[in-house]
């Protein structure tokens, strides 16, 4: 038992390398439409939620579409969340870039950019990982393959906690 929780202990520090980490604050709420409804964070306390804002011209965001669909499918069972914001002011580009994806998380719209002015986004795509408890656990700039495994183990550190 103690050299699996080195072990763990010591993923976990790798990975926190990446992302940038704070004291744990509580998530702003956001309830935005989705394609069939609505998505309120408040909702899915309980979970632990990647929370990802993309817009349809960004290059790194059509790269991290398939990512997040593999770690939804992943984790989905164990209690992840998945929720990707576009933030294009018009919503038929967000549609346009959809169309061909498949995409099996929630994607919700927000054209007035307010929800990302609530988490202080610094720039696209930028993520959240947020914990069970409703707090922001780490959050993340950009997206490049290299990074997937060390986000992955962050997500996997934060479903072992209840």
């Amino acid at each position: 038992m103690k050299y699996f929780l080195q072990t763990v202990a010591a993923i976990y520090l790798t990975a926190m390398s990446l992302v940038s980490m704070a004291a744990p604050a509580t998530a702003p709420n956001i309830q935005l439409p989705t394609s069939d409804g609505e998505v309120n964070l408040a909702d899915l306390k309980g979970k632990v939620v990647y929370l990802d804002f993309w817009a349809s011209w960004c290059v790194p965001c059509r790269a991290s579409f398939p990512w997040m669909a593999e770690i939804k499918h992943k984790y989905g069972p164990k209690g992840l969340e998945v929720v990707a914001v576009n933030l294009d002011k018009d919503r038929a580009l967000a549609d346009a870039f959809l169309k061909d994806r498949e995409i099996n998380f929630l994607v919700a719209f927000d054209e007035s950019g307010k929800s990302a002015e609530s988490y202080d986004l610094r720039g696209i795509p930028g993520s959240y990982i947020i914990g069970r408890d409703g707090s922001i656990q780490a959050s993340y700039l950009g997206f490049r393959d290299k990074d997937k495994s060390k986000l992955e183990s962050v997500i996997k550190i934060l479903l072992l906690q209840r």
